[in-house]
């Protein structure tokens, strides 16, 4: 269940998914007939017939058979979701738990509400500006996206306005920063952080930290470049 549920969170913080935020309702059940089955890494994929037509669906790993009667619970509703594992993207997928033999232990409303209650959307980023840090190990977010292999355990000075802010996923806060340098046709225009430090939403932080690579949380999922913080402080 931990692993459902960071992994879920993941998906709204960035982790290597393009994901737009979750389509409502939330938290329904979701039953049909199984017409398909794919198991990725962590995740057993059901294109499913229901009684509104055809969906994908996923769930934590499952021996799941062709034409069975499933029902998923606490679902989650994602649009444009890349899966990484299966190569390929889904215009819209629900995420749940599956209910009855070999499902696990069951999510519950109130765990599914403290993971997603507290993730951030994206704040307006048009005409971003934020002056660049000063010193030899200061860096935009362009220049840490692209110059990552150089980069790579070094300690950089980065300069940026908090547009995502994510906090408590194990035990840290994962923040996504831009400057206005870079492209977002390129994905060189955000940087993530992570750090024990609280912020906000709007916020434009200085943070001192050291860059890593590839690195990897399992069932598919991966950041190319992040910052590790070991400072985070306003302006």
């Amino acid at each position: 269940m931990k692993l459902f549920l960071f992994v879920i969170a993941l998906l709204w913080a960035g982790a290597g998914s393009a994901a737009e935020k979750p389509a409502a309702p939330q938290g329904a059940s979701l039953s049909g007939k199984v017409l398909e089955v794919q198991h990725a890494a962590s995740f057993t994929y059901l294109r499913l017939k229901t009684q509104d037509g055809e969906t994908w669906a996923a769930t934590p790993r499952a021996q799941v058979e062709k034409g069975a009667d499933v029902r998923l619970d606490q679902t989650t509703v994602m649009t444009n979701f890349q899966s990484r594992s299966l190569n390929r993207k889904f215009d819209k997928i629900v995420f749940g738990r599956l209910a009855g033999a070999g499902a696990g232990a069951p999510t519950t409303h109130g765990d599914m509400s403290a993971v997603h209650g507290g993730l951030g959307a994206p704040a307006q980023a048009a005409d971003l500006k934020v002056p660049k840090a000063s010193g030899p190990n200061a860096r935009t977010v362009a220049e840490i996206v692209q110059g990552k292999d150089m980069l790579k355990d070094k300690t950089v000075l980065v300069r940026g306005k908090v547009v995502k802010y994510n906090p408590g996923i194990l035990g840290k806060n994962w923040i996504h920063l831009r400057d206005g340098s870079g492209s977002a046709a390129e994905r060189t225009n955000d940087v993530l952080v992570t750090s024990k430090s609280e912020t906000k939403i709007g916020d434009v932080v200085l943070v001192k930290g050291v860059v890593r690579t590839h690195k990897d949380f399992g069932a598919g999922y991966s950041y190319p470049v992040m910052i590790e913080a070991v400072e985070l402080a306003g302006k």
